[in-house]
């Protein structure tokens, strides 16, 4: 059975791997991620990761895609593109509780979609001066959705979490397992 992963994402590689699963193709997918109005972070994230399989879906194949977002309340933090954003996200992250929410989509080999949700709740410690500094100067934040990536420095400042560690890294192996094996494709 062919597997399509639908992300760019090295970190997505490494956690499919951490399954046994190596994809046959990874076809990034073009898509527009803007927010639309109003919209909820958990509503965001699913419809984000159900546009990305569409985008990329093939005759007879599974396509697998998610989407990862970092929420204060009802608030999405981007994608931390310059400093500045690692700063404004991290500054309002510090001392306080926050929200991820890891989406994931399978297209199955007759263009069924279906959809899981994880939802993390990850609290950082009081971030000094001198820590945030040190974590923007190793520049980890590039890219990363609330301007860190917990599976590297910023671990050691995340005095709490609960839900899923690979979903705070983007792709919840419990329900990715699930939806893979709903749709047969053969797990260890």
């Amino acid at each position: 059975m062919r597997l399509i992963l639908a992300s760019a994402s090295p970190r997505r590689l490494e956690l499919l791997a951490r399954l046994g699963v190596v994809p046959d193709a990874v076809v990034p997918a073009a898509i527009d991620e803007t927010p639309r109005r109003g919209e909820l972070p958990p509503a965001y994230a699913a419809r984000v990761a159900a546009e990305k399989a569409a985008a990329v879906a093939a005759p007879a194949s599974l396509v697998l895609a998610a989407d990862t977002v970092v929420a204060a309340g009802r608030r999405i933090l981007p994608k931390a593109e310059t400093e500045a954003d690692a700063r404004a996200a991290l500054t309002l992250l510090s001392g306080r509780r926050h929200r991820v929410h890891s989406a994931v989509t399978l297209i199955d080999a007759a263009g069924r979609a279906r959809h899981r949700l994880s939802t993390s709740i990850v609290a950082f410690k009081r971030l000094s001066d001198e820590e945030l500094a040190a974590y923007l100067a190793a520049g980890e934040w590039r890219g990363k959705a609330g301007g860190y990536a917990i599976q590297g420095r910023a671990e050691a400042l995340v005095r709490f979490l609960a839900g899923s560690h690979s979903g705070v890294m983007g792709l919840p192996l419990y329900e990715t397992r699930a939806l893979l094996r709903a749709a047969g494709y053969p797990l260890g």
